[in-house]
């Protein structure tokens, strides 16, 4: 069950109570980021189904030597296959892989660690681009700043992050993997869907750089997927879309209501980084980003509060929960070490790059 696409509806019910649907409800939809999230998804769903990204990651471990090179490979593919591929994407792809490989090594007790790391760099790797996870689409659309400045203004923590993941690893006992053996890599599964999957992802980035309308890649992507590979439709994320649709309303109605108004941007004054991280830990950082962002026009702010927010809790980034389920169903008896660990690893990069944060950006 997805909870926040309940609460998204249940919010905009009952703001609804209080301002009436009318002719403005329009108006709160953000149709540009919808499409355009509409058609990263689909292209994603389409090239992950074609087994693209599992077999570049085979391709990478075939000389590994050690469990050291082994963790780095399945911790920084999450890390930079995000930025392009986005946060959840990363983990649904090289989660399981590394469930597998992992086993194959005879390193199952380190999966939880790895695991833990693998969602920490996909997180992290995900702030640096437009299309790295849902808030920076969103923000990045309602910003209006250009490609160059939003890879500017994430570079410094991202390049962070990955130091404080590779330091991590390396402080890792180094053990001898000279036996692993993995299946043999298969081609892809259609030469064709894949190059079809490949000029549409270029098409989206054209789209992410104002330079081809939203709309056009919408048509163009149902015309080639319905038309070479409908099913990939059903693999579509279309909760995280309501999800958008209906915190679009309830921030809509919000937005009409002046005492809430006054309150809210009384508190997040001069607080976005520290309002945006807060809240995104109690409603993860994709309806944070939505909320605040009625609210504020500091952008800068309310991406890095968004991005850094998604450390912390489990919920603070939905992603996360898409590593816990998949060690859950692997490790049911590890449920509560997994959360024990996750929590303790997100709240120390938490606190490293917050106070960063303060520091570069003050």
């Amino acid at each position: 069950m997805n909870f926040v696409l309940i609460a998204a509806w249940l919010l905009a019910a009952v703001s609804a109570i209080v301002i009436h649907p009318d002719a403005a409800y329009i108006d709160y939809i953000d149709f540009h980021t919808l499409g355009l999230l509409f058609c990263l998804m689909t292209v994603m769903a389409g090239l992950n189904r074609l087994g693209l990204f599992a077999q570049a990651a085979k391709k990478m471990l075939s000389t590994v030597k050690n469990s050291r090179q082994l963790e780095l490979i399945l911790v920084l593919l999450c890390f930079f296959s995000s930025m392009l591929i986005t946060n959840d994407v990363a983990l649904i792809t090289f989660v399981p892989f590394a469930l597998q490989v992992l086993e194959l090594a005879g390193r199952k007790k380190t999966l939880i660690p790895v695991v833990v790391l693998q969602t920490v760099a996909a997180n992290l790797g995900s702030m640096l681009t437009p299309i790295g996870n849902p808030q920076n689409l969103y923000l990045y659309s309602r910003s209006g700043m250009g490609p160059g400045q939003f890879l500017l203004l994430m570079l410094p923590l991202t390049v962070l992050s990955a130091a404080l993941i590779i330091i991590l690893i390396f402080v890792r006992k180094k053990v001898s993997l000279e036996n692993l053996c993995l299946q043999e890599t298969e081609a892809p599964k259609s030469c064709r869907k894949a190059v079809m999957y490949g000029i549409l992802f270029l098409l989206c980035l054209c789209c992410v750089a104002r330079v081809l309308p939203v709309w056009i890649m919408v048509l163009l992507i149902l015309a080639a997927v319905l038309a070479a590979d409908r099913r990939t439709l059903r693999h579509v994320d279309y909760s995280l879309l309501l999800t958008f649709v209906g915190f679009f309303i309830f921030i809509g109605n919000m937005g009409r209501i002046e005492v809430f108004c006054s309150f809210l941007q009384q508190m997040i004054d001069g607080q976005e980084v520290l309002t945006a991280v807060l809240s995104s830990q109690v409603i993860s950082n994709v309806p944070a980003a939505l909320l605040l962002s009625g609210f504020t026009s500091q952008w800068e702010a309310l991406l890095i509060g968004t991005n850094i927010g998604g450390l912390g809790t489990l919920i603070a980034s939905m992603a996360s929960l898409i590593s816990y389920r998949l060690v859950a169903a692997a490790l049911p008896g590890e449920r509560g070490r997994y959360i024990g660990c996750f929590t303790a690893v997100n709240a120390g990069f938490l606190a490293v790059l917050l106070g960063a944060a303060f520091l570069l950006y003050r």
